[in-house]
């Protein structure tokens, strides 16, 4: 059991585009989400979880839904990741480097429970 994580830590939320690519740094052109995900890995958080969502708008005021044709290509992500105030704060200047368009937001979580499966018999 891996309980090191419990207490008082940080939910980092990052809102993107499907579509997106990282802007600059070492994940350049490839799909933003992938990079945001392969560097919080490299990073060593604890975990992140990539979510596709049905319907959307950001700053743009443009509605990215499965409904349009067009923008069906588009659909809005959601990257959660909870970890330390520290791991969060060290990953920021890579965000800022990849993210060109998007939101990121922090807020103060309580973590139960966090733990693995023991696959030792």
């Amino acid at each position: 059991m891996n309980d090191t994580l419990t207490g008082e830590r940080k939910l980092m939320r990052i809102f993107i585009g499907e579509s997106d690519k990282a802007e600059r740094g070492e994940y350049a052109g490839k799909p933003l989400w992938e990079a945001i995900l392969r560097d919080f890995r490299k990073k060593g958080l604890a975990g992140a979880t990539v979510i596709r969502a049905i319907a959307g708008f950001g700053a743009n005021a443009k509605i990215h839904s499965r409904l349009s044709e067009y923008l069906s290509l588009d659909q809005p992500i959601v990257i959660e990741v909870v970890d330390t105030s520290e791991k969060i704060q060290s990953v920021l200047p890579d965000l800022e480097e990849m993210i060109g368009a998007g939101l990121v937001t922090l807020e103060k979580v309580d973590v139960i429970i966090y733990r693995s499966l023991d696959k030792k018999s």
